[in-house]
Parts: structure tokens; C-alpha cells; sequence
């Protein structure tokens, strides 16, 4: 295996910050355990004028979420839980979830559930739960209407948990019967509050546990530190080419402002995030440790969508993947991809975006920190490129 030549990389990650397409980024790639490339350009923080680098921070959103799944991946191999159990069995509240019904007056109902609420709905994002992280102003679904009047209730108690948010919407009638659809949404934190559940502690000391320190991911943490501050990079809102300001009500927590058990937002670097995408890679495996089953691995990537769930899913930024238990996943080349049949990942909704090769072992992560992300234009580009130099 001869050394790869990453210049096309650079150029692009460049050309990005040169055109004022983003206000910085970084990529990295690892292969056989080792760290094969990382580029950068731009500004972590404009403002200071400090330069994204190799320990830059970037605040992961949804990204977050693989970290979920695969310690949830670990907890199925200790035999707590089947994909298979009804949600109840582990959150009790969750025993009489209804769903939404469109009654003959055309008004909304609820009605029972044909069957429970599974885990695998709450991963595979088959539960019928959209998002609703703050309470919605003119919500356009019943669900949503209800979802908002719960974190309306727990907001004016102060910062929430996730396990407190899970509990409360356990009250709301899912949108559809569980498992017929795919929605993107709630079951994410349904995930985490099993896992802590299953941990018996906060989802970001489960983190810390299983992937952080085992794996020594140097530039990774949950909170803003005192620590870490000044790796973190500043979130922007994109005004128009070159033109970026800070982005209001976005900070990286800190440990005082809200509860250990709120929802943790990943903030770690372009090359530790590499690091954990290269051991799922490699079928569970990192420098002769083994962290997961390949099988496992194999399992959370495995696609479960149907006809009907596929085109729930698909636009042109997911074009031709499906979805697994968490993690997105090539079924074909034809809406072009030039990667291998199997590559699996996601997308975080500040500008992130992973991928981790099965077939010839190696990982890629890209970052950014803007809003609107314009991910269909950023990634879709680093990926034709990596999959260019690598396969």
C-alpha cells in the first residue's frame, strides 16, 4: 500500500474558505490504526484570529448520536436487552404510548397502539416522534402540538435531562403506528436514556467510560472547560460568501449551567472523531483492543428500510443510503457515489459529516461549524475527493 497523495484535499479545504463557502474546516483519515491524513483551513474563531488546527473542537450535534448507538451496540453483546423488547420493559412509562388518528369527522384522535414500541423503533427511528427540543410557536401536527406543551412544562422548571424529557413525551401520541414509518427525531434520546438506564449514570460519563478514555481521545469532552475553551470552535451563521457572525443561542455548556444528565453535544476534533469511525472500520477492533463484535458493528449498519420507510428517508443529500440502527449506509452507486457498497456514517447538523469504509478499512471525518451547514455542497465534495485518492 503506497502513500496516498491527500493534495487534492488540501486544494478543496482551501478552495472552501478561500470562495467563503465556510469560515473553517478540517478532515482526517485513518487506515490500519494510524492517522494517514489531516488538513485544515480557515478560522476556528475569526474574531481572535486563531486558525482551525489539528486539536480544534468542533461542536458535533447530531454526530453525537454514533457514540449513542455503539455503546448501545456493546450493552446488546452483555446481553441486558434485545432489540426485540418493548421500550416498557425498561421505560415504564412508555407502556400506554398512543398514536394520533384522523377520526371520520376529520378532526384528530388517538387510538392504542397495534404493538409496542420497541428498542429497535426508538433507534431505527421508527417510533413516530419527531423533534422538539423547545416548545414550538404554531406546531403543525398534533404530536408536535404536544410535544411542545411538555417542554413548555419542564423548560419553565429550568435546564432539563434527557431522562426527564424522555419520561414526559412517553404521554404523547406518536404520529403513526411504530415501525411503518421513519420519522428523524426523539428516538435519539429515548436511545440515550436507555443507555443510561442500562449504565445506571449520565450519557456523558457513559461516554467518557466506554469510548473517550479507552479509545484516548485527547480532544473530546462534553462540556466547555477551562481546559478545553480554547480548542473549541466558534459556531458562525452564514450571512452570505465570506460573511459569517457568531451564532446566537449556541455556547458549548459548561458544567454549571445545566444537569450532568442534559443532552450531551459532543465536541471533539476532526482526528479523534477519525479515530472511533476507524475502529467501527475495523469491525469493532482499535490497536489490538476489541470494542465491539464485528457483527455488532455489521448489525447497527444493516439497512431496515422497507419501500414505504426508503422514501420517508430519501432526498438528495441521502441518496442512495439506507438506514440501520443509527448509522446511514451505501446500498448503491447510481445517485453517484464513488465509495464502496457498505460505507456507513451520518451528518451533524452544524456542518459534520462521517464515514467509515468496511471493505478497505479506513475512516474519514470532515467538520465545519456554520449554519446553514450547506452539507449537499460540502461533503458530497470531500467525499467524491477521499473516495478519488483512497479506493
Amino acid at each position: 500500500m503506497g502513500k496516498k497523495d491527500f493534495s487534492r484535499m488540501d486544494r478543496l479545504l482551501q478552495r472552501f474558505v478561500e470562495e467563503g463557502t465556510n469560515p473553517g474546516c478540517a478532515a482526517a483519515v485513518m487506515q490500519g490504526d494510524e492517522l494517514i491524513y489531516h488538513g485544515e483551513a480557515g478560522y476556528a474563531d475569526i474574531e481572535s484570529g486563531k486558525k482551525v488546527d489539528v486539536h480544534s473542537m468542533f461542536s458535533q450535534a447530531s454526530t453525537t448520536k454514533l457514540f449513542t448507538y455503539a455503546i448501545l451496540g456493546m450493552i446488546y453483546e452483555e446481553g441486558k436487552f434485545l432489540f426485540s423488547d418493548p421500550l416498557s420493559d425498561y421505560l415504564p412509562e412508555w407502556k400506554n404510548t398512543r398514536k394520533t388518528i384522523i377520526l371520520p369527522d376529520g378532526t384528530a384522535g388517538t387510538a392504542p397502539l397495534e404493538k409496542p414500541i420497541t428498542i429497535r423503533d426508538a433507534v431505527d427511528m421508527m417510533c413516530g416522534l419527531p423533534y422538539c427540543m423547545a416548545p414550538m410557536a404554531d406546531p403543525p401536527t398534533p404530536t408536535l402540538a404536544a410535544m411542545s406543551r411538555k417542554m413548555e412544562e419542564l423548560l419553565q422548571k429550568g435546564p432539563t435531562t434527557i431522562a426527564e424529557e424522555v419520561r414526559a413525551m412517553a404521554d404523547v401520541p406518536v404520529m403513526f403506528e411504530p415501525g411503518s414509518h421513519w420519522l428523524y427525531g426523539f428516538g435519539s434520546e429515548i436511545t440515550g436514556v436507555l443507555v443510561e438506564t442500562f449504565e445506571g449514570k449520565p450519557l456523558r460519563e457513559v461516554f467518557k467510560d466506554r469510548l473517550i478514555d479507552p479509545l484516548e481521545l485527547e480532544d473530546a469532552d462534553t462540556f466547555a472547560r477551562p481546559e478545553n475553551r480554547d480548542r473549541i470552535v466558534t459556531n458562525y451563521e452564514k450571512k452570505g460568501p465570506g460573511q459569517f457572525v457568531p451564532a446566537e443561542g449556541f455556547s458549548a455548556l459548561d458544567p454549571d449551567s445545566v444537569p450532568a444528565g442534559a443532552r450531551p453535544n459532543l465536541l471533539i476534533s476532526a482526528r479523534d472523531f477519525a479515530v472511533f469511525m476507524q475502529m467501527l472500520a475495523n469491525g469493532g477492533m482499535y490497536k489490538g483492543r476489541k470494542f465491539l463484535g464485528a457483527g455488532t458493528v455489521a448489525m447497527l449498519h444493516e439497512n431496515h428500510l422497507g419501500p414505504v420507510q426508503a422514501a420517508d428517508f430519501e432526498n438528495d443529500y441521502l441518496a442512495g443510503y439506507g438506514y440501520g440502527l443509527g448509522y446511514r449506509t451505501l446500498l448503491t452507486r447510481k445517485y453517484g457515489h464513488n465509495g464502496n457498497i457498505g460505507a456507513f456514517g451520518w451528518t451533524g447538523g452544524t456542518g459534520t459529516w462521517v464515514e467509515a469504509d468496511p471493505v478497505e478499512k479506513f475512516a474519514v471525518t470532515y467538520m465545519h461549524n456554520m449554519r446553514p451547514n450547506e452539507e449537499l455542497y460540502h461533503h458530497h465534495r470531500v467525499r467524491a475527493v477521499i473516495n478519488g485518492i483512497m479506493l
